[in-house]
């Protein structure tokens, strides 16, 4: 009995790992599975090798986006200037169109100056200026401009200009224009002048 409790003694202690075993001795008894420490560094080096990469395609966005950016910018820049370049343009020469079409009505004017001069027929020169009267309201009528109707209308401050105020002559005058003064004038559908009147009180 005593020697089987011996040899059971010693299978015991066999099975155990001494104490002063290290962690490479104690990979090699439990039979070569990796221990957690070399498990932590393994993945740190992973991560160290692939953070440069991370870091580097970064970088490459960035700079793209930069360039994307600069483009942009340069593109917006260029339309700027160009669309000021034209809004001066078409404002210096907004009345080509308009001054073209009287200059046909300024030599009409020439012509009958020179009449003036050559001859004594007054009937003649009432008709050449009646003409050129007409040719000049269609050209402006035709480039949108169109006289103001006020006599008879109803006063209105958004069209008309009290100059004064007259008694007027019946009741159903009584705030109306009885006198226009001066013409106002529409240019396509826009007041450009206010009509000067005289409104019935």
């Amino acid at each position: 009995m005593e020697n089987k409790d011996i040899l059971d003694d010693q299978a015991s202690s066999d099975t155990q790992q001494p104490d002063n075993l290290t962690n490479e001795e104690a990979v090699t008894v439990n039979g070569g599975e990796p221990a957690e420490a070399d498990e932590t560094t393994s993945t740190e080096s992973v991560v160290a090798e692939a953070a440069p990469t991370d870091t580097n395609k970064s970088a490459g966005e960035v700079a793209e986006l930069k360039d994307k950016y600069l483009r942009l910018y340069a593109d917006f820049e260029n339309f700027r200037r160009r669309t000021a370049k034209e809004k001066l343009e078409l404002i210096n020469n907004a009345n080509e169109g308009v001054l073209k079409a009287l200059i046909p009505v300024v030599d009409d004017f020439e012509r009958a100056m020179q009449s003036i001069d050559n001859t004594n027929d007054v009937a003649a020169l009432k008709e050449g200026v009646s003409l050129i009267y007409t040719k000049l309201v269609k050209t402006l009528d035709g480039k949108g401009l169109k006289p103001m109707v006020s006599k008879g209308e109803t006063f209105d401050a958004d069209l008309h200009e009290s100059v004064t105020q007259f008694p007027a002559p019946s009741e159903d005058l009584k705030g109306k224009v009885i006198e226009e003064i001066e013409k106002g004038y529409y240019l396509n559908d826009k007041v450009i002048r206010f009509a000067k009147v005289i409104v019935g009180s």
